[in-house]
């Protein structure tokens, strides 16, 4: 692969990455030799040390591969746990960049200048980010807002980057066992997606009038409004929300708080979104989750969700339970029907080594227990025994570890596990009244219109063919001809081979009777006896391989049609 000056240049971070990780031979593998030398790290580096300087790598390399650095951060099929704790530390902030380019971007996509737009901006951001930065102002009406303006340029860069990276990963995907068997150009792929999803703010907009409409029950959690007048897919203007981190929260600040039910209402309204609505706020770490002034909890930046199908979200939940409550053989076997199985499925240490986990987090205090941590250590054992793990399962992990880190800060004796159980019936409910929603119960109806239209005309026939003696029975089981066929000619087999029994036995008896009729110096009948018994035993063989090879060959034929 030929590179130009300029794609070796925006190439060239991941290829000294790769380097510098001891993995040479995909670069190489890309074309990319002419890159600057780069010093592998050795290969006896902890694997803490190691992760920390990956994290640390990752974040000086820019936007791009911070974002894959928190996505790998969900993926405990791919990295062992040290790596899983420092990328989760990621930090997703940079310097901000200028008012000017600020101010250039909103004009631009708003088609108004913001002194006619806004009553007030302030040119400082509250926070920056990789893909871009928050601004607090003002509507014309008084309304306070949040304004979110992506950073210029930034989609251009990160599908350049992402081009690079898919490139890499397609080599190691073709040279390498690892590569091949968790399907590293799948992962880009999906990174892509997530990440173009990211930077289209209409889509972020409408994200929060979803979540905003499914938590509607849960009357402490708080979800932003967006102005949609105000938003493209380069700004994003919602209403602002007064608060702190909830991990700011300190214990005099709890004391005017009752943070077990905030902690309650929180994972009640996670759950809900996984096994009910099965559409998830995928990244609740302690930034986008706040204490408001009023003592409810607001969920922010829904830029990443994911989406749980109801076949998945009953599995999980039947894993979330079997977890909480210490049933390990039970979880083993629930992860095995959600997940894949490769050919190097280990059965037998899969089971052992879940419910060992299990049973050992069974036995935890209430202080110890992170369910999040739990179901992410079992993607990492289903990975280590040949089980592919669907994508969502590992979100789940790293939400419910965020959600722990959470739950702690408001209330330092909250149980997650009790939570779960104590709202598992409910759970239930939610989700049979989901499936009995107003558009299946329409489509039922529908149905059964159509039904009790056709049912006279048929019944009618259904008479009229009783009446003339019409009616008949089909069963469609076996093909009672082709069976009798082979019965028959395995009858056929057993009868020739007992006939040629009988007279092998009587051609040696008849040895023994002398004669003036010799064949060779044996006597004559005898040996007649002798070959027609092999001729017929050879001939019978040959009838039998012959037809088991048109039998094949007739099989193959009907598969091909």
């Amino acid at each position: 692969m030929t590179l130009t000056a300029e794609r070796l240049k925006t190439y060239g971070g991941i290829a000294r990455l790769l380097i510098r990780y001891g993995r040479s031979d995909l670069v190489r593998g890309a074309g990319l030799e002419d890159l600057p030398d780069e010093e592998a790290l050795a290969p006896n580096t902890p694997s803490a040390e190691l992760a920390e300087r990956f994290t640390n790598d990752l974040e000086k390399l820019g936007s791009t591969y911070i974002k894959i650095g928190q996505f790998l951060s969900t993926r405990a099929d791919l990295l062992s746990q040290p790596f899983l704790d420092a990328l989760a530390r990621l930090q997703d902030s940079v310097a901000p960049f200028s008012f000017a380019e600020v101010e250039e971007v909103v004009t631009a996509e708003l088609g108004v200048r913001l002194s006619k737009g806004f009553a007030w901006f302030e040119s400082e951001p509250l926070a920056a980010a990789s893909l871009g930065q928050v601004h607090r102002a003002a509507m014309r009406d008084g309304r306070e807002v949040v304004v979110k303006v992506q950073r210029p340029g930034i989609r251009a860069r990160i599908v350049n980057e992402l081009e690079a990276i898919e490139e890499i990963a397609r080599v190691a995907e073709e040279h390498t066992d690892q590569g091949r068997r968790y399907g590293y150009v799948g992962i880009v792929q999906e990174l892509r997606r997530s990440l173009l999803r990211e930077l289209d703010y209409r889509q972020e907009a409408r994200n929060l009038a979803t979540l905003r409409e499914n938590l509607a029950g849960f009357d402490r959690i708080v979800v932003p409004v967006a102005v949609d007048d105000y938003t493209t897919s380069l700004v994003l203007t919602t209403e602002y929300v007064r608060g702190e981190k909830v991990t700011d929260v300190g214990p005099l600040g709890r004391i005017d708080i009752d943070g077990e039910a905030l902690a309650d209402e929180l994972w009640g309204a996670y759950l809900h979104q996984v096994f009910v609505d099965g559409f998830v706020h995928a990244d609740p770490h302690p930034g986008n989750v706040l204490l408001t002034d009023d003592a409810r909890i607001a969920l922010v930046d829904l830029g990443m969700v994911t989406r749980v199908p109801p076949g998945l979200q009953e599995k999980l939940l039947q894993l979330m339970l079997a977890t909480s409550e210490g049933r390990g053989e039970e979880a083993a076997t629930i992860a095995l029907r959600i997940g894949e199985r490769r050919d190097d499925f280990d059965a037998d240490s899969f089971r052992r080594q879940v419910a060992a986990l299990v049973v050992e987090n069974r036995d935890a205090s209430v202080a110890q227990i992170q369910v999040g941590r739990v179901v992410l250590a079992i993607t990492r054992i289903a990975a280590d025994n040949g089980v592919r793990i669907p994508s969502e399962l590992t979100l789940l992990g790293k939400t419910l570890l965020n959600l722990h880190e959470i739950g702690r800060a408001l209330a330092p004796e909250f149980d997650p596990n009790a939570a779960l159980r104590s709202r598992a019936a409910q759970l239930t409910q939610g989700r049979v009244r989901r499936s009995v929603s107003n558009v299946s119960v329409f489509g039922t109806l529908l149905e059964t219109k159509d039904f009790m239209e056709r049912l006279p005309g048929r019944a009618n026939k259904i008479l009229d063919a009783v009446a003339n003696n019409e009616l008949s029975l089909t069963v469609d089981a076996i093909d009672e001809k082709l069976l009798l066929e082979g019965f028959q000619k395995v009858a056929n087999r057993i009868t020739t081979g007992i006939v040629l029994g009988s007279v092998v036995v009587g051609a040696a008896m008849l040895m023994r009777v002398e004669t003036s009729f010799r064949i060779l110096g044996y006597p004559g009948l005898a040996m007649l006896f002798f070959l027609g018994a092999a001729g017929t035993g050879l001939w019978l063989t040959l009838d039998i391989l012959l037809a088991d090879r048109r039998t094949r060959r007739a099989a193959r034929s009907k598969n091909t049609k």
